[in-house]
């Protein structure tokens, strides 16, 4: 079923010295397809949190930044329903 404590810790200890192992030998990956993929999966992270910093920076300054849309009122006093097709206009 499940590990024991000390099955546990024996196996955080061996992958702890490999770990060790490959950095003291500055030989990382394996192969170039381990490389390849940590780039892909770093350029992944990168976007990622690129676009919650855009959403972040969205919320922050939407509020303080924008002006209020000119919305049309029709002589009736209603306001129009839809979306206007300022393709049509003269």
């Amino acid at each position: 079923m499940g590990l024991s404590a000390e099955e546990l810790r024996q196996e955080l200890e061996v992958t702890a010295q490999e770990v060790l192992g490959r950095l003291k030998s500055r030989h990382l990956f394996q192969s170039e397809w381990d490389t390849a993929a940590f780039v892909v999966f770093l350029i992944f992270m990168g976007t990622v949190l690129f676009l919650l910093l855009l959403v972040i920076a969205h919320c922050c300054c939407h509020c303080c930044c924008s002006s209020p849309r000119k919305v049309k009122v029709s002589p009736g006093g209603e306001r129009p329903q839809g979306v206007d097709n300022l393709a049509l206009e003269p």
